[in-house]
């Protein structure tokens, strides 16, 4: 039973790569989703990262507002690491237990984690292989810039933060190219998921 671990960098395609394998059928762990969970008040970051950046990036209800975090760390990188060192250990052990809950409920697929920073936070332990996704620079750009709204220079400041496709490509088992169509993406992820079902046996 496989863990795969899904990466890219940003506008990379890697959210539209996940919603395709889910289409499929695959079981998806969205890390994302257990980082909100991690900055929620109850969560078990919360008061590590609030005492470390204080109330000035809280939302009104007193949670982590990561709008108000992002423009923090992502202009120092010392203030990065500092985040990062609260924030990734706390959701590797989270990913694990929810991880290890699937199995038990009787999960034989295997399961995908999408995780952008699947690398940079040293998760590679949660996974069996990497799986890359991968779309040229100006691409990338325009993407994100219609996607979400950020300025070219925002983006670039998070690329930068970010390890390259070259680091990431040295410990990823598949690289997924995203340079053509939709369709021709959705039918390069349904090949990959069929062949790994097969070999997944």
């Amino acid at each position: 039973m496989l863990t795969i671990g899904l990466t890219g960098g940003i506008g990379s395609g890697k959210s539209t790569v996940s919603k395709f394998l889910e289409e499929l059928g695959a079981p998806i762990l969205d890390a994302d989703k257990v980082g909100h969970a991690i900055y929620h008040l109850k969560g078990p970051a919360h008061r590590h990262v609030v005492a470390a950046f204080g109330t000035k990036i809280l939302a009104p209800d007193g949670s982590v507002d990561r709008a108000k975090l992002g423009p923090i760390v992502f202009a120092d990188p010392a203030a990065l690491k500092q985040l990062n060192d609260i924030v990734h250990p706390k959701m590797l052990e989270r990913m694990r237990e929810i991880i290890t809950e699937m199995r038990e409920g009787g999960q034989k697929l295997p399961i995908i984690v999408e995780a952008a920073i699947l690398i940079e936070a040293n998760w590679q332990p949660l996974c069996d292989e990497i799986w890359l996704v991968i779309a040229p620079r100006e691409a990338v750009l325009k993407r994100v810039e219609a996607q979400r709204g950020l300025k070219r220079e925002q983006t670039e400041a998070r690329i930068k933060s970010q390890l390259s496709d070259e680091q990431r490509r040295k410990q990823a088992k598949v690289v997924i190219d995203n340079s053509g169509t939709l369709e021709e993406l959705r039918e390069r992820v349904s090949q990959l998921w069929h062949q790994t079902l097969a070999r997944d046996v």
